[in-house]
């Protein structure tokens, strides 16, 4: 019998022109500040649901109907107009896979949330990304500029990430009502820590789709949990996109704690609030430039000894996020905020580290 080369399997076009993402996961013990994570933890009721979850529950499929009416109640939407999805991550996913093959454009106001574009490059879409100014203020005319027959999707991350700047709501109106024929997806992953949103619009526009994410306020970034709201005509053609196992029991099991536990919230985001304000007033101390936030963390710009900061943080047990890479932020670090004694255990940490790397006003 002849030898067989194994040359490995031929690789689908697909995947071979996917945007590679790499988180900078790998040893995150410390005060983890890099993610927008909920610094703290969960509502003690998620623990409770899950001391209550049996073995034989867990030989169940799950499922997400159940769950999908409470969050639509939750939400002051209908069931059908209500998608639950394995986090944000897979809400983006299943659009792109709805929305997006050849010939079909993706417009993109950057920077913003990486995925976006990870998950349409695994599409035949071209992507259009308009460049924000140098105040990241959103580029509303030369978005209004950009859309055209042939687009079919517009993601807009509002608050945005990682610049922590809010939309106005007339001008998500205008990008809305200038294109009819495409899915503006509002990505309202900050939403508790801004407070304004385009929930009313669902069902009323038929292009707005509404994501929500469980994973920044309510401290379930582990469990994976993200929801779409959207007309439901629009949303039957989700489903269709979607697994319908890919949201886990534990996960359904765990989200009406999380919600009915409205106190939990109102307190998690009062410290996320108040910590902002000491952040950024520390940061103003200093001299060192920043954004004005309406998110849960701030993009501060370091200048060239960007990554010599992020590495005098780490040295202090304290992880944040070099965004230098990220379209015009050259230089920029992103910082969450949680609560205020994790926020000061962050000050001194930045502190020490500025002194360290002997950084000065003006090398920004």
């Amino acid at each position: 019998m002849a030898e067989v080369k194994a040359a490995g399997p031929i690789l689908s076009s697909t995947v071979r022109r996917m945007k590679e993402y790499h988180p900078p996961l790998g040893d995150r013990s410390g005060l983890r500040l890099d993610f927008n994570e909920n610094t703290f933890a969960c509502s003690p009721r998620v623990l409770e649901t899950l001391g209550h979850i049996s073995r034989a529950d867990l030989t169940k499929y799950p499922e997400r109907e159940p769950v999908e009416r409470l969050v639509a109640k939750h939400l002051g939407l209908e069931p059908a107009q209500v998608l639950l999805t394995n986090g944000v991550d897979e809400a983006i996913h299943v659009l792109c896979q709805t929305y997006l093959d050849a010939g079909s454009e993706l417009l993109l106001p950057v920077p913003t949330y990486s995925m976006y574009e990870v998950y349409a490059s695994g599409t035949e879409t071209r992507v259009l990304r308009v460049q924000a100014g140098n105040d990241f203020a959103f580029p509303v005319q030369q978005v209004l500029d950009s859309i055209t027959p042939a687009t079919r999707l517009i993601a807009i991350a509002n608050p945005n990430s990682p610049t922590g700047q809010a939309v106005r709501r007339e001008d998500l109106l205008a990008v809305i009502e200038a294109a009819p024929h495409a899915a503006v997806l509002l990505d309202e992953a900050y939403f508790h820590f801004f407070g304004e949103t385009a929930m009313d619009l669902v069902g009323r526009v038929p292009n707005v789709i509404v994501a929500r994410t469980f994973s920044k306020a309510y401290g379930l970034a582990g469990l994976r949990l993200g929801v779409l709201a959207a007309a439901e005509e629009q949303m039957q053609w989700m489903r269709r996109a979607i697994s319908p196992y890919s949201v886990n029991a534990l996960a359904l099991a765990c989200l009406p704690s999380a919600i009915e536990d409205s106190a939990y919230l109102d307190w998690y985001v009062s410290e996320v609030l108040a910590s902002r304000t000491l952040f950024e007033s520390a940061l103003t101390r200093l001299d060192v430039p920043y954004w004005p936030s309406r998110a849960n963390f701030v993009l501060a710009n370091i200048g060239s000894k960007h990554q010599e900061f992020a590495a005098a943080m780490r040295r202090r047990n304290v992880l944040v996020r070099d965004r230098s890479s990220d379209p015009g932020c050259d230089g920029c670090v992103r910082i969450t905020v949680g609560t205020r004694e994790h926020t000061e255990l962050g000050i001194a940490a930045l502190e020490e580290s500025l002194r360290e790397i002997g950084w000065m006003k003006g090398e920004a």
